[in-house]
């Protein structure tokens, strides 16, 4: 060995570190089964060759483990991503089930530490075991892995999206819930504590998919952004959302070429109902505003009142966040507040101006909605957007009801563009329901139904009159009442104008140190 050439020896041991993982059997028996390795991942989700690992010879810290955890059960490194420079780092499921050790989080959190200083987005496969024992179960192993949560004290700088690729628990589900984007495969499961661990604690039997599946995360928890089928779709993702962005905080996303002349659309009204009981899918108004096959939905089956995503007028890249009367008339409850938090957070870290597209009855009413935090976010969500430094533009698409209507960036918020359709109503609460609240007991007293009748719709009508936005646009409350059609134009060109803003820095963005989850 002494008489080797030294960088032979490197490149031998590096190749067969690389290629054997935590042994050749165990690399051969997971492609049998249809399953990737974390390499075959990286390398998948990576432009081909670009990938420069950081870390090949680490190893456990625990002297009968060193020959048996190339890696220690991470992998990662930089490359690029359409062209894009990224870092990226998953658990090796070939070494202790990928489990959470000491080595391993210290790699982690150094390819943490790079991709801050280099201002690049950090992508992560998440496929963990849960923590590893023997390494942290004394006090000074469980000490050393809070290392791992450098994570939780990050304010945004960079983008940071997670793919879970399998079952995940522990350390690498901790990751996805600090993640600005996760996106989980068919078949994973992401969860806290393995199910497993719940049968000897508790005795409580049940499936990976029924404590963590896609279907729990995409339509319960919320805990996801998105649900794929495969692995090739998950990639995907996670590079159409780094397309919306830009590398880190201090820089402004990025804009594509315009997909054509920004031209009036006579139909777009003709896709909202006029009676503002019957209900339609506001995601094909959002389509029609925006540029052709740009919409992005995130969480699209979680708390499915409001739409929110990424999208593009005009080349310039945004959020949106729309009420959608397709589901639960468009009410705002805990869920979608949640929701719509989230987006802004987003939005506000990486300099997306946010599109609100508003037809909103009002916030949800109810003991269930109460004893689910209706008070707090409701409040949460007013408060983030107050608290908003990128530009935001609103449009009252059909109606605007009581809290509701500021809580969708309506008047008194911080709308830069404040805009409203002419049929449009706006004000306490829907007109029949007002004069039931208001004028109920003086309709009781007339004994005649006809005439009880006649006199409840005069009512209706007078205050149907007040709800009109010309009203509100009579004293500068709105912006101006325009034509459905020039919707799409009007916003391109805001959008257009506001791009020469300048844009605040990193320090005195708040929303950029609220949590993700």
């Amino acid at each position: 060995m002494s008489d080797m050439d030294p960088t032979e020896d490197r490149a031998a041991r590096a190749a067969r570190i690389r290629t054997d993982m935590g042994g050749a059997d165990k690399v051969a028996a997971l492609h049998a089964e249809g399953h990737k390795t974390i390499r075959d991942h990286i390398d998948a989700f990576l432009d081909p060759g670009s990938f420069r690992e950081l870390g090949t010879f680490s190893r456990s810290m625990r002297l009968a483990d060193r020959s048996s955890t190339p890696g220690d059960g991470k992998i990662g490194g930089h490359g690029t991503a359409e062209g894009r420079p990224v870092a990226v780092f998953g658990d090796d499921i070939t070494v202790k089930r990928g489990s959470s050790s000491l080595v391993g989080g210290r790699k982690e959190h150094r390819l943490y530490e790079r991709a801050l200083a280099m201002g690049i987005p950090l992508v992560h496969f998440g496929q963990t075991g849960g923590g590893r024992i023997p390494d942290l179960i004394g006090s000074e192993g469980i000490s050393e892995a809070g290392e791992l949560f450098a994570m939780a004290r990050r304010r945004h700088e960079i983008p940071m999206a997670t793919a879970i690729v399998g079952q995940s628990f522990g350390g690498s589900s901790f990751l996805s819930a600090l993640s600005d984007f996760v996106v989980m495969t068919r078949g994973s499961t992401l969860a806290v504590t393995s199910p497993k661990v719940f049968e000897i604690a508790t005795g409580e039997i049940i499936t990976f998919e029924e404590v963590g599946g896609v279907d729990v995360h995409n339509r319960i928890t919320g805990q996801i952004d998105l649900g794929v089928e495969t692995d090739e779709e998950a990639y995907a993702a996670v590079k159409r959302w780094l397309s919306y962005l830009p590398n880190n905080i201090r820089e402004v996303a990025p804009r594509t070429e315009p997909t054509g002349p920004v031209e009036a659309d006579p139909e777009l009204a003709t896709l909202v109902p006029t009676r503002r009981t019957r209900g339609y899918d506001m995601r094909r108004v959002v389509a029609r505003i925006c540029d052709s096959g740009s919409v992005f939905e995130l969480q699209p089956q979680f708390a499915r009142s409001a739409s929110t995503g990424l999208a593009r007028i005009d080349g310039w890249p945004i959020g949106f966040i729309a009420n959608n009367p397709m589901f639960n008339a468009g009410v705002l409850d805990p869920e979608t507040c949640q929701k719509i938090v989230r987006l802004c957070v987003l939005c506000d870290s990486f300099n997306l101006p946010i599109v609100w597209l508003v037809d909103v009855p009002g916030f949800m009413v109810g003991k269930r909605v109460e004893h689910d935090r209706m008070l707090h976010w409701g409040m949460r969500m007013m408060q983030a957007l107050q608290m908003a430094s990128t530009p935001t533009l609103t449009v009252c698409i059909r109606k605007a009801f009581g809290l509701a209507w500021q809580a969708m960036n309506g008047a008194g918020m911080v709308s830069k563009g404040l805009y409203s359709w002419p049929g449009a109503e706006i004000g306490f609460m829907d007109p029949d329901v007002g004069v039931n609240v208001a004028f109920g007991s003086k309709l009781d007293k007339i004994t005649d139904p006809e005439a009880r009748e006649m006199e409840r719709k005069a009512l209706v009508a007078e205050v149907a009159d007040a709800t009109s936005p010309y009203e509100a646009a009579g004293t500068m409350r709105i912006d101006e009442i325009i034509d459905p059609a020039d919707t799409r134009r009007i916003l391109a060109e805001d959008l257009g104008r506001l791009a020469g803003r300048a844009v605040p820095p990193p320090e005195a963005r708040i929303l950029a140190s609220w949590p993700t989850c």
